[in-house]
């Protein structure tokens, strides 16, 4: 008798155990759909941040040279003219917009025109990419690809919001030294690479997302030049 009063006892203990436990997690989420609700419709708060993220990103996006993405334009018209290949890369978000810019490119731009850009995101190549980062460094896994790859005449675009990533700046360089045209898309810190690159497109922000947004802005600019003007891929 006593043992199983005794085991009655260790259930009842266990389900008022439970039952607390649910109350309190119960309360928990009530006071956070409340927090949330709060923050979200009464005060207005995220209306407000959104409101300010755009008004931030319409100057950004204003900052943009128009007359230095015109003669990226040209340059890319050249460089289909001349049949110059064009090396894109970047790291992290600048690495997904050089993959995006070079399919549209590649893609997009090249089927309304007729002719075909020769255009190589080299951030793209996972296996070559960590076995040059594993058996030399991370900082050769662009410069090392267009060793294997750049030619005098050919283009270089790097992107990188703080303009000083090691990786893109070494690429640069050696495209530089290599007669290679060098382009960089960077942000308000410009970097390194605004001192290394002939050519050099700032952002006027130091936000990542920000800027990347421009980034990404301008090379949709420079593919739909050539999907919307499809003239310019004329051999003249």
């Amino acid at each position: 008798m006593r043992c199983q009063w005794a085991a009655c006892w260790r259930r009842s203990s266990v389900t008022r155990g439970f039952e607390t436990q649910k109350t309190l997690l119960g309360s928990r989420i009530a006071e956070n759909r409340l927090s949330l609700a709060t923050y979200l419709g009464d005060n207005s708060r995220m209306n407000d941040w959104i409101s300010d993220y755009i008004t931030a990103q319409k100057a950004a996006l204003d900052s943009i040279p128009v007359s230095a993405v015109a003669q990226l334009i040209e340059k890319l018209r050249l460089a289909l003219k001349e049949d110059r290949q064009i090396f894109v890369f970047g790291n992290g978000g600048s690495a997904a917009n050089s993959s995006h810019f070079v399919t549209d490119l590649g893609k997009g731009a090249s089927d309304k025109i007729g002719r075909r850009f020769r255009c190589l995101s080299i951030n793209d190549n996972v296996s070559w990419l960590t076995a040059l980062g594993n058996d030399y460094a991370y900082g050769d896994v662009f410069v090392r690809q267009l060793m294997n790859y750049g030619r005098a005449g050919d283009i270089a675009l790097a992107l990188s919001v703080s303009g000083n990533s090691p990786n893109v700046v070494r690429a640069v360089e050696w495209a530089r030294d290599n007669g290679l045209s060098t382009v960089a898309l960077v942000g308000a810190k410009r970097g390194r690479l605004a001192e290394v690159a002939h050519e050099v497109i700032v952002i006027n922000s130091t936000h990542y997302g920000r800027v990347e947004d421009a980034h990404m802005g301008i090379c949709h600019m420079l593919c739909y030049a050539f999907m919307e003007n499809p003239q310019l891929g004329k051999i003249m």
